[in-house]
């Protein structure tokens, strides 16, 4: 295997890690955002509050984006062990 090789492949993992974890992070965060600006308004101050929003706008966001994120990978997956003979050749 080349550097070049191993460069390639782990940035295409990088990459594909980012593309998969992003759309649930930034429904994470917005969620996070709008309850903290709720609880600055009404001065109430719960830490425990944006728990159950977040876990729900996570669930529903990996089952509109699930199988989505599953084609990703597996893409990655079947790419990466069908030029695994690219990899061991000298």
């Amino acid at each position: 295997m080349t550097t070049e090789a191993a460069t390639e492949m782990i940035r295409d993992a990088l990459y594909i890690i980012l593309k998969c974890a992003l759309p649930v992070l930034l429904v994470s965060m917005a969620i996070g955002l709008i309850i903290s600006i709720f609880q600055t308004v009404t001065s109430i101050q719960e830490q425990t509050l944006t728990f159950v929003p977040k876990v729900l706008g996570i669930f529903l966001t990996l089952m509109f984006l699930g199988n989505w994120i599953i084609n990703n990978i597996v893409e990655f997956t079947t790419n990466l062990w069908s030029n695994f003979v690219y990899y061991v050749h000298k």
